[in-house]
């Protein structure tokens, strides 16, 4: 049952609720059109390639990418320059953005609901392990890099 609880599994049901009220709950709301479309595509292609380039810099140093699992190493290179959180990052993009084009305009609010389930189900666990483990590095790295973008 340990693998209900990780992010895809967490983003999925978001996603699921944002579809059910896109689709039953819709109350004729709308974003208003093509606009909504292509940002909506723009999110969700984003998320995808962030999704990508983190998965990326995990295989190159050699580490697990599996929440709650100890790392090997800190990955402070490529998009981890930008952010300390990219995968979830990406997930808020790929809900906001399938929100937008789903025309869930109700399911908006779920969106800051989905970051602080993220943060505090996954994130500040996580963080608190580098911090144990890598010390003055991920201090370092704190001071940086934003938690988020």
């Amino acid at each position: 049952m340990k693998w209900l609880d990780t992010p895809p599994v967490w983003l999925i049901g978001f996603l699921a609720l944002s579809w059910i009220q896109a689709h039953h709950f819709g109350f004729n709301l709308t974003f208003g059109g093509a606009w909504a479309d292509f940002v909506g595509g723009l999110l969700v292609g984003g998320g995808v390639l962030l999704i990508g380039l983190a998965a990326l810099e995990f295989r190159r140093a050699r580490t697990t990418i599996i929440p709650h699992q100890e790392a090997a190493r800190m990955i402070t290179s490529g998009i981890f320059k930008r952010s300390r959180n990219p995968i979830y990052l990406a997930d808020a993009l790929i809900l906001a953005g399938l929100i937008l084009r789903w025309d869930a305009v109700l399911a908006l609010v779920l969106l800051p609901i989905f970051v602080w389930i993220i943060e505090n189900r996954f994130v500040i666990g996580e963080e608190n392990m580098l911090r144990r483990k890598f010390r003055a590095d991920f201090a370092r790295y704190c001071q940086k890099t934003r938690r988020w973008l």
